[in-house]
């Protein structure tokens, strides 16, 4: 199928800047792990093998209307007595060639028409499947960064725990600080430890779900910058679902299931109809009546084949109610579909939307965590803030740290799946949020 392999070998070439990353079968880019999917998703080949098989179904529905050509040939050794004689041999032959075409056949080019339709709809579940991809990888690869960035979180908070711990203990030792103050700031280090667990199982499980989906080991991965900015949303909540309405490639395929089933009604019926078709034959034979042999005898013959179908024991209407339900069923799955469908863009877009004001709020309570810390910092310092003070607000300003993570991710994902559901997410759009990943890890 050139059309599809050229398609799919576009968005590959869009995607391979990493080979040496594909040698060593790791991946760091979220450019590599798409590349990589493409390739190995089960379920895209899958959605590809069903359009191959629709497009032979085309060729082959096509071909019931052609012109159909058929040869047939015997030879045969005849032993013969005719009466009150000896027995004779004879060698006989008779060869035929016959050219049928057909002229009236509505189940033919109902079938014809079905084929087309399913074909259109096998591309667009397609292309559906390759845009899930596209989501999928971004999705698992944005989880893993993000879990990657609480785990980072969390050990420099640890260690910033530990160090209060230390200088508590000093402070204890001196006679300068509480038993309870120690045992509070050695509490914390001890729960920040236990999700410091936690966080590493995420990140373990986060780069397995990424390794399962593209075939490709997590590496070094990118990192999303610190100082981001995202450009806001343009267009309305209208202005989106009538995207959908348009591109979505799900509401594509559903409809074009509609139209094969409407065809395919069409084509039940055709079973109440007559059959046409133009016959031309030529025989050639030299054997006669009980295989006697005769004189050789060519003829020529041209003719039309009619047939009309009487009565089939009633097995042709229930065909046809049977067509007339999965029709009905094709056109119900649509309108759920496109529900479905609405109601995910219209999540998306609103979370999208909401996203933009919570990233500049948690942008701002990050930025007063941490001035709120550096000031208990120099409050301790000076005997006018507790120990216990000191700790609450270096917790806090690490949970607004992470936070402030979590809502710039949750904006990616969100865009992604309205872009997805709008039926607008291209190879392009995937390039620009890997290039927004290039920051080095080393930076974070």
């Amino acid at each position: 199928m050139p059309k599809l392999k050229q398609l799919t070998l576009a968005c590959a070439l869009l995607f391979s800047t990493a080979p040496l990353a594909h040698a060593a079968d790791t991946g760091t880019t979220l450019k590599d792990f798409f590349t990589s999917a493409l390739a190995y998703s089960p379920s895209l080949k899958a959605a590809e093998e069903r359009w191959h098989a629709s497009e032979a179904r085309i060729s082959y529905a096509n071909g019931q209307l052609l012109p159909q050509l058929n040869a047939d040939g015997s030879t045969s050794r005849i032993a013969y007595q005719p009466q009150d004689r000896v027995v004779e041999h004879n060698n006989g032959r008779n060869y035929s060639l016959q050219l049928s075409q057909v002229l009236f056949n509505w189940q033919a080019f109902a079938n014809r028409q079905q084929a087309y339709l399913q074909g259109s709809q096998s591309e667009a579940e397609y292309y559906s499947q390759l845009s899930m991809l596209l989501t999928i990888i971004a999705d698992n690869y944005l989880t893993a960064l993000q879990s990657e960035d609480t785990l980072s979180s969390m050990n420099a908070e640890l260690d910033a725990i530990n160090n209060q711990v230390n200088q508590i203990q000093r402070m204890y030792d001196l006679q300068l600080a509480k038993i309870t103050d120690l045992y509070r700031a050695k509490a914390q280090a001890a729960a920040v430890a236990t999700q410091r667990i936690s966080a590493e199982s995420d990140v373990t499980v986060s780069k397995a779900s990424l390794q399962a989906s593209s075939g490709l080991e997590a590496g070094g991965l990118r990192r999303l910058p610190l100082a981001i900015e995202f450009a806001p949303l343009q267009g309305s909540l209208q202005e989106w679902l009538d995207r959908a309405r348009a591109n979505n490639k799900q509401l594509e395929a559903s409809s074009f299931a509609v139209q094969a089933a409407d065809k395919a009604v069409s084509q039940r019926k055709g079973a109440f109809m007559p059959r046409v078709s133009l016959v031309l034959s030529r025989q050639t034979s030299d054997t006669g009546y009980l295989n006697a042999p005769t004189l050789r005898t060519d003829s020529n013959y041209v003719g039309i084949n009619f047939s009309m179908p009487l009565f089939a024991g009633g097995s042709n209407r229930a065909l046809v109610r049977e067509a007339q339900s999965q029709r009905n069923a094709a056109e119900d799955q649509m309108q759920q579909t496109r529900l479905d469908v609405f109601d995910r863009a219209r999540s998306a877009y609103y979370k999208v939307k909401s996203g933009e004001s919570r990233i500049q709020a948690a942008k701002q309570q990050a930025e007063a965590m941490t001035l709120s810390y550096n000031a208990m910092k120099r409050g301790f310092e000076v005997g006018t803030v507790t120990s216990v003070e000191l700790l609450d607000a270096l917790r806090d300003q690490f949970r607004a740290q992470r936070d402030l993570q979590q809502v710039q991710y949750d904006y990616l994902r969100y865009k992604l799946v309205l872009q997805r559901e709008a039926g607008t997410l291209t190879a392009k759009d995937m390039e620009e949020i890997s290039d927004l990943l290039n920051a080095p890890a080393a930076a974070r």
